[in-house]
């Protein structure tokens, strides 16, 4: 069991970058208590020129274009914060807000990355 919010983070996209998007989605569901979204590939029409991925509401799935964007855990985590926002069955929340959402998760993310290099004597002179 993730004990701090920080592990959680870092956990999350840990997992993205191991090529497993469908755990990393599984902690976030367990962490902020909401049902799992689908995942998949492809194109929602009208929606994805141009994107990486889109989060639907009605079919409550984030659909990356390209299977390589289920590794990449600003893209997950992005559109897991329009998962999160749109419970109600209405999108809640911007661009931004979810930009800032998955930045959040990739500076934890770092932070362990640097707390484990500095224990382990690298990047020393």
């Amino acid at each position: 069991m993730i004990q701090s919010e920080e592990a959680m983070k870092t956990s999350v996209v840990a997992l993205i970058l191991d090529k497993r998007p469908e755990d990393a989605i599984e902690v976030l569901c367990k962490w902020f208590r909401v049902r799992r979204p689908k995942l998949g590939v492809g194109v929602v029409e009208g929606r994805t020129k141009g994107v990486a991925a889109v989060y639907s509401v009605r079919r409550k799935e984030i659909l990356a274009a390209r299977r390589e964007y289920l590794y990449d855990p600003f893209v997950i985590v992005h559109e897991f914060y329009h998962h999160l926002r749109s419970r109600s069955g209405k999108h809640r929340g911007t661009e931004k807000q979810a930009d800032r959402f998955a930045l959040d998760f990739i500076a934890a993310y770092q932070r362990a990355v640097a707390a484990l290099a500095a224990l382990n004597g690298e990047g020393q002179a």
